[in-house]
């Protein structure tokens, strides 16, 4: 069962899909400024006996809004709550990837009554200087020589003048070979396209952010799932889930993105915690 909606709450449009039946579980897209569309099909497996709740944050996918609309994080755990009490629900489990999950705990510290439990895949840094580790390391990756030379080929290919669409196709792929414990995988990942005046106003308006101590002071159910080879270094997920005293499962010859190099453990980690009839 699929169903597609829009939400006008706040002065916004945002577009949601709904994917499954059963008990709600709310899918929290990374960025930010991306959209929910490039966790399919890996996150709809999750769908069996459940409703996964997709939607597009403010200032992403299908929930455009205007120059002078604020897209920072306190934007959007508000938008989170209007949606709860727009889907009539008492409290919600959160399925929060990368930069959704750190959506997801900012959420749960502003409204933990609200939570009844997290999951949180590849989850974002949730201090500044991990988040800059991350970033030198992701930097690292993407100028390795390896990479730097497919780059070179497909420029001197000729392939955008003969065919602009697979021109575009395989440099979003390099793009996102950082991203992967094997970079093959990168052709499996769905395309999709950062807005970067949402994703640059959303880290400026976190500043230097630290939220360590405000995740020890949440008593709630909570799972982290973690690739070992992700550039986001897993000692910083580990930190997370021990903030939340939580279970982490760092899955082997795995990147960022679980749900597409290892489908069958990224299932396996998450389907017994998460409701479902």
């Amino acid at each position: 069962m699929e169903e597609t909606f829009r939400r006008d709450i706040r002065g916004v449009s945002l577009f949601e899909r709904r994917v499954g039946e059963g008990p709600p579980v709310v899918v929290l897209h990374g960025g930010p400024g991306a959209d929910h569309a490039y966790l399919r099909p890996g996150f709809d497996a999750l769908a069996s006996g459940r409703t996964l709740i997709y939607y597009d944050q403010r200032g992403g996918g299908q929930s455009p809004v205007p120059r002078d609309t604020p897209v920072g994080w306190q934007e959007q755990v508000a938008d989170l709550e209007a949606l709860r009490e727009v889907w009539g629900l008492p409290s919600l489990t959160l399925a929060g990837y990368s930069w959704g999950g750190l959506l997801a705990m900012l959420y749960a510290i502003h409204h933990p009554e609200q939570v009844e439990r997290l999951a949180l895949v590849s989850p974002a840094p949730t201090w500044r200087e991990a988040r800059n580790e991350f970033e030198a390391e992701f930097s690292t990756r993407n100028m390795s020589p390896e990479l730097q030379a497919e780059r070179t080929r497909l420029r001197e290919s000729g392939l955008r003048e003969r065919d602009p669409d697979a021109f575009a196709q395989r440099l979003f792929e390099l793009s996102v070979m950082p991203y992967f414990h094997d970079p093959a995988n990168a052709t499996r990942l769905t395309p999709f396209r950062i807005t970067g005046r949402t994703q640059q106003e959303v880290w400026n308006s976190l500043g230097d952010y630290d939220l360590r101590s405000a995740l020890r002071g949440l008593r709630l159910p909570a799972v982290v799932v973690h690739g070992e080879s992700d550039p986001i270094p897993l000692a910083t997920a580990r930190m997370t889930a021990e903030c939340l005293t939580a279970e982490l499962h760092a899955i082997p010859e795995c990147g960022h993105v679980p749900y597409v190099e290892q489908p069958e453990a990224f299932v396996r980690n998450l389907d017994g915690f998460l409701p479902r009839s």
